[in-house]
């Protein structure tokens, strides 16, 4: 969701970002004169009829827990989401361009998914795994339908933290190896378990986190030691040259020699129990990787025993 900062309308661009993503149809008039008009939108939100604003800032001072920060002097309020939009109290629309940060990749109350939802609740809520019941196993059959090779069996968790840590539990025990590599500016969870995995300082806390986890240099053609314009395979290329030609990678080959370097010197025997990335790195900055980086990796990594997990943080809805 686009928000206001008066450093950010200082910049032309960001103005016409502004612009078609923020001022509103509703009967709020724009502070920004000449903006044009937002698209139009059949749907009405109701009207909001819960607490004020000076109600909800206070109890968010002073009953929910000051980790859960909000941007802006002024928070934006939120009451009602469709689709692509979202209103706040007072009526303004706006644009979700962040998709309830990452979340809601089909829009918000889609009628599909509420239809979905609404049948459901009337049948039922809950029942445990040790007794049969039909959606679980409709979702995993329509899910490995579309995965290749023999990804074929579906474990559903909670939470992106929860499967990671269930993912590097099993690949240790897989492989009967304790040590797991990742990458430098990675994200993958803040539980206790996954933080030592993450490499992100924002995201680290001053514990005892790291056992068993290593982090290799991040293969990053933008900010890294090597890589420019011709090493992502993607129309947007970081602009510094380098000694690639396109179709031949060399910065590619130099990081993953450095995951070599790691593998060879801190690995237990030259064993490693899992090698966990993302395609492209979300929280860290969408950062997209050289390409062929990925499978040249997991060659290595299944080379000396490992297992490689995929992980899916932001990028990919």
């Amino acid at each position: 969701m686009i928000r206001t900062t008066s450093k950010f309308l200082r910049f032309p661009a960001a103005r016409d970002a502004w612009a078609q993503c923020q001022k509103s149809t509703a009967a709020v008039s724009s502070t920004l004169d000449g903006l044009p008009e937002m698209p139009p939108c059949d749907f009405q939100p109701s009207a909001h009829d819960g607490m004020d604003y000076d109600t909800v800032m206070n109890i968010r001072k002073t009953n929910l827990n000051p980790a859960l920060f909000t941007f802006y002097r002024k928070p934006v309020f939120i009451h009602q989401g469709y689709m692509q939009y979202l209103w706040d109290t007072s009526g303004r629309r706006f644009i979700d361009l962040f998709a309830g940060i990452v979340t809601v990749s089909v829009g918000h109350c889609h009628p599909t998914v509420v239809r979905a939802a609404e049948e459901q609740m009337r049948k039922l809520w809950h029942t445990t795994n040790i007794y049969l019941h039909p959606k679980i196993h409709e979702y995993a059959d329509k899910l490995v339908s579309k995965l290749p090779g023999n990804l074929k069996v579906v474990y559903v968790t909670n939470s992106g933290s929860e499967a990671n840590d269930l993912a590097i539990l099993m690949a240790r025990l897989h492989t009967g190896v304790f040590e797991c590599i990742s990458l430098r500016n990675c994200y993958h969870g803040a539980s206790p378990y996954l933080m030592g995995l993450t490499a992100l300082s924002t995201w680290r806390y001053n514990s005892p986190t790291g056992f068993g986890f290593h982090h290799s240099m991040n293969p990053d053609p933008y900010r890294g030691p090597w890589g420019g314009k011709h090493c992502r395979d993607s129309p947007a290329q970081p602009g510094r040259s380098c000694d690639c030609i396109e179709g031949e990678c060399h910065a590619r080959d130099m990081y993953v020699d450095q995951l070599e370097d790691v593998l060879r010197y801190s690995m237990p025997k030259g064993k490693v129990a899992a090698f966990i990335a993302e395609a492209i790195q979300g929280v860290g900055g969408a950062v997209q990787l050289p390409d062929g980086y990925l499978k040249k990796a997991y060659e290595k990594i299944r080379a000396h025993g490992g297992v490689c997990i995929a992980d899916e943080v932001d990028s990919y809805n």
